[in-house]
């Protein structure tokens, strides 16, 4: 099982908060639900790789069982797993969520010697909106701010590889998520955001390497999504692999007891060996 020894010994920290109380940008108060926050979960024996999760949930909840789990089973692979609580519609629109992802992966990064994690290997994983929110961070990141008062700020946004599980990508056309564009941009946003934020348009060569999940069952996000983005990271010269499956409805996590959707944990992990994330 590739859960081993690591999640028997799994210890979550408190969660921390991504910016000092006040200065979150676009924050419409200091309450919880304007305070996005990352939660460490550290494996007894780290390798030195990190991972940063984005649950799903339509842009307006995070789903539990692609939170925790994740971790559990990231954890047992030797990576320090972070959980992202970003903020969520309707009180928060974009670009707040992208703020807070690029801020997580930067936080990390600066909390590299503290986490006992290597700088250059920070992914970052999502599912669904969060998978949307994942790949927005593989193509629209920076690579800091030098002279930046804050350290933090002055790290790269850039994760080192992403996975993209059942990824909402296009916000426009028959295989929209509308939900999470509504969510996410409003409900009459702009032609040109909508492209703009339809991630498998924002494909360079720079381009985080990326695993794909998804299965030709998904009726909510369908197979399109993932399929457009592979086509966009083909033709950028992006490495990545991808993992169809003929049946499974939206949300498989990570595959229950399904024998076949169960599988995908372990090629992402011999994907990420290959990218020596393990």
């Amino acid at each position: 099982m590739y859960f081993g020894n690591y999640a028997k010994s799994m210890r979550p920290d408190n969660p921390i908060p991504l910016w000092p109380t006040g200065q979150v940008p676009t924050a419409l108060g200091t309450g919880d639900e304007d305070t996005p926050t990352i939660t460490p979960f550290r494996p007894v024996r780290p390798n030195g790789a990190a991972v940063v999760v984005c649950p799903g949930g339509g842009y307006g909840m995070h789903a539990a069982h692609e939170r925790e789990p994740i971790a559990v089973w990231l954890n047992s692979l030797g990576i320090t797993a972070f959980t992202l609580k970003y903020r969520l519609a309707p009180r928060y629109r974009y670009p707040s969520m992208q703020y807070d992802v690029a801020r997580a992966i930067r936080l990390v990064r600066s909390g590299a010697t503290q986490w006992e994690i290597d700088p250059n290997r920070i992914g970052v994983l999502g599912f669904s909106a969060g998978g949307h929110l994942a790949s927005c961070a593989a193509t629209m990141f920076d690579r800091g701010r030098r002279r930046d008062p804050d350290p933090v700020e002055r790290q790269s946004s850039r994760p080192d590889i992403a996975v993209l599980c059942y990824p909402v990508i296009q916000l426009e056309g028959s295989a929209a998520h509308i939900g999470s564009r509504n969510n996410l941009l409003g409900t009459t946003p702009s032609p040109a955001l909508v492209r703009k934020m339809s991630t498998d348009s924002r494909v360079t060569p720079q381009t985080s390497p990326t695993f794909l999940l998804h299965t030709v069952e998904d009726t909510a996000v369908p197979v399109q999504n993932s399929l457009s983005f592979a086509s966009a990271l083909a033709k950028a010269g992006v490495p990545f692999a991808m993992q169809i499956y003929e049946k499974g409805q939206h949300g498989i996590g990570l595959g229950g007891d399904d024998p076949v959707l169960s599988a995908w944990p372990a090629q992402c992990a011999a994907w990420m060996k290959s990218r020596k994330f393990i």
